[in-house]
């Protein structure tokens, strides 16, 4: 299988905006042979749009022979029923985020994937941002010492109106947007941190009933607190990260970063002192720190798609699995950590989320 074999159910935002966006432009390695949506309009688009068929649903997919993936770009409520029953006919499931809200339905879906003898991908382009990545280059270098804090905030101001406000949907702040950064967060904490969650979450501006605005802590022996926000009612940006560390920082945005630190090896030594500080006038003194502080920064080429770039490098990735059996980058287990941190949020904020029935 050299060149994969692509159904895409949903012909919306991310159906086509951004799957078949990018497949139909890599058509050495992957060719659009399906595509579904409820609504005539999008099918008729897509069959001119991609040169494929079109159908109202996914059952003329099912039993099918010359399909080898899926991608499950439906409304987030289907996202687990559709995946599982895909992973059930046979298919390799490329599911969009996010994959569920509950650990036991994602544990029903790795055991539906290890049955059937596929592959279960979620789509988290975000791991592959050339600015996140560019961020773990210099955490990961040392420069900055050992991390203390790292700041994550996305959004912007919107009254939002559209499905991805309502609980019923799968929506809110958290489910929509939430699986990317806290997919960062947590390989920032480590595959083996299993940390304390505090969430606050606030319905805003959203007509819905869903959060648009949530604030999440992660803390955890030994590893930086990581602060994660997602709101829809941010009108001042703040970096989209900051980093305090204990020989410097860094701070940016998606397209440029910038970092300060100091070399510890030509630091001037310091040692604690007991008595109050004077200057040498014997009036009082604040201590005072000769550092020699060093910046370097980062920055996309203008007119770089960054966007673009992360569906790219997450198909790459896709593409040597299932031609060459590669690992995934991006695992089920990682995206279930995930899911364990919202269903926890989730449960911290009953007055979104009331507790369900027993």
């Amino acid at each position: 299988m050299g060149r994969v074999r692509v159904a895409i159910v949903g012909q919306g935002r991310s159906g086509r905006d951004i799957h078949a966006a990018h497949l139909r432009n890599d058509a050495e390695r992957f060719e659009i042979v399906a595509a579904v949506d409820a609504l005539p309009e999008r099918r008729e688009r897509a069959a001119a749009e991609l040169g494929c068929e079109a159908f109202a649903s996914h059952e003329p997919l099912l039993g099918r022979r010359d399909i080898d993936l899926v991608v499950n770009a439906g409304p987030s409520r289907c996202h687990v029923p559709l995946t599982l029953e895909l992973l059930e006919a046979g298919f390799h499931v490329l599911c969009e985020k996010p994959l569920a809200s509950r650990v036991a339905d994602v544990d029903r879906l790795a055991e539906a994937a290890r049955r059937a003898g596929r592959v279960l991908a979620v789509f988290q382009q975000a791991r592959f941002s050339p600015a996140f990545r560019r961020m773990q280059e210099v955490v990961g270098s040392g420069l900055l010492g050992e991390l203390v804090q790292v700041n994550m905030a996305f959004g912007g101001f919107s009254r939002r109106y559209d499905w991805q406000t309502l609980r019923s949907e799968m929506g809110g702040a958290l489910l929509n947007a939430g699986p990317h950064p806290l997919d960062q967060a947590l390989q920032l904490l480590g595959e083996d941190a299993a940390p304390e969650v505090r969430c606050w979450m606030r319905l805003a501006t959203a007509l819905g009933d869903a959060e648009d605005h949530v604030l999440v802590v992660l803390t955890a022996p030994g590893r930086p607190i990581v602060q994660v926000e997602v709101s829809g009612c941010r009108r001042i940006a703040l970096p989209n990260y900051a980093v305090c560390a204990t020989r410097g920082g860094l701070s940016g945005s998606l397209r440029g970063l910038e970092w300060t630190w100091y070399d510890a090896a030509t630091a001037p030594p310091v040692r604690l002192a007991t008595r109050p500080l004077a200057h040498a006038d014997g009036t009082p003194a604040y201590g005072g720190d000769a550092l020699e502080w060093r910046t370097d920064r980062w920055q996309l080429p203008e007119g770089f798609d960054a966007f673009g770039s992360m569906s790219a490098a997450y198909y790459d990735m896709l593409h040597r699995t299932l031609t060459e059996g590669s690992p995934l980058e991006v695992t089920v287990e990682q995206v279930r950590r995930q899911v364990a941190i919202i269903e926890e949020c989730q449960r911290q904020n009953p007055r979104i989320y009331p507790p369900e029935p027993a």
